[in-house]
C-alpha cells in the first residue's frame, strides 16, 4: 500500500462520500487521510499548489486531483472496470449532465441547509465539533464549537435565513428532478448503476442517512422534521436502495 492512492477527505462530507464510494465500487486499494476540519482549505491549497481550496483530493500516481467529478474521471481511465460511465455516447452525456446537476444544484444546497439548522443548537453543535478534532489536539467543546460555527457561517453562508430557505427549496427541486429522471426505471441512465446514480445518492445521503453511509452524529430537530416530510417520497427511498444495492458497509476512516 506504500504507493497506493491517498484520499484526503472529510469524514462527514457528502462530496467525500461520493469519491469514497467510487473508490470502493472499483475496489481501488487506497489510504485515507483527514486533515484538521476547518483548516482543510489551507491544506488543500498547499497540496494543489493553490489550485483548489476544497476536499476531497486524491493523490493518484503522484498527482493531486481535486473536484469529485475529475477524480471519478481519472479513476475511469485508470480503473475502467467496473465502469461508472456508460458505453453509449448519448447516455454518457446524460450521465455527466446529471452528475453536474447534483454537484452544483443539490449538494451545496443540502450542505448549507444542514449547517444552518445545526448551528442553532450551540451545545449540540459544540459537542459535534469537538468530536471532529484529532485526539492529539487539546480543545474544549466551547472552543471547537465557536471555531466551527464561525467557519460554516463564513464558508457556506449558514447564518443566512433567506439563503437557507432557498437552499431547502432547491433540495426539494432536486428531489423532483431525480424522480422525473427516473420515470418508471430503477436507474437514472439506462438499466445499470452509473456515475449519475452514485452522485445523486451520495450527495443526498445526509438527508436519508442510510445505514451503509457514515453517521454525521448531528441531526438538528428542524432538519429531522424536514427529513420526515420527504421520507415517503420515491427519491428518498431510491437513495436508500442505491446504498443498499451498491455501497456495502461504509468505512469513513
Amino acid at each position: 500500500m506504500s504507493n497506493a492512492p491517498v484520499l484526503w477527505h472529510i469524514k462527514v462530507s457528502h462530496f467525500s462520500e461520493k469519491v469514497r464510494w467510487a473508490l470502493d465500487y472499483k475496489r481501488v486499494a487506497h489510504r485515507r487521510r483527514t486533515p484538521l476540519p476547518g483548516a482543510h482549505p489551507l491544506f488543500a491549497l498547499w497540496l494543489t499548489r493553490g489550485a483548489r481550496a476544497t476536499l476531497p483530493i486524491l493523490e493518484l500516481d503522484g498527482e493531486p486531483i481535486g473536484d469529485s467529478s475529475r477524480i471519478i474521471e481519472a479513476l475511469e481511465r485508470r480503473h475502467p472496470e467496473p465502469a461508472l460511465y456508460p458505453d453509449d455516447a448519448g447516455r454518457l452525456a446524460r450521465a455527466l449532465e446529471l452528475e453536474a446537476f447534483f454537484d452544483e444544484h443539490v449538494g451545496p444546497q443540502l450542505r448549507r441547509f444542514v449547517w444552518h439548522e445545526a448551528i442553532k443548537d450551540r451545545e449540540a453543535f459544540a459537542e459535534f465539533a469537538v468530536r471532529q478534532v484529532p485526539g492529539s489536539l487539546p480543545t474544549t467543546p466551547r472552543l471547537a464549537g465557536s471555531f466551527a460555527s464561525t467557519f460554516v457561517r463564513l464558508r457556506y453562508g449558514a447564518a443566512n435565513e433567506s439563503g437557507a430557505e432557498t437552499a431547502r427549496r432547491q433540495v426539494l427541486e432536486g428531489l423532483d428532478r431525480l424522480e422525473a429522471e427516473l420515470g418508471s426505471g430503477e436507474y437514472l441512465v439506462g438499466d445499470r448503476f452509473t456515475v449519475a446514480d452514485l452522485t445523486g445518492a451520495a450527495l443526498l445521503y445526509p438527508l436519508v442517512l442510510p445505514p451503509e453511509a457514515p453517521t454525521p452524529q448531528l441531526e438538528p430537530e428542524p432538519f429531522r422534521r424536514f427529513q420526515d416530510s420527504v421520507r415517503e417520497r420515491r427519491a428518498f427511498q431510491w437513495v436508500a436502495e442505491m446504498f443498499r444495492r451498491h455501497r456495502g458497509s461504509a468505512d469513513p476512516s
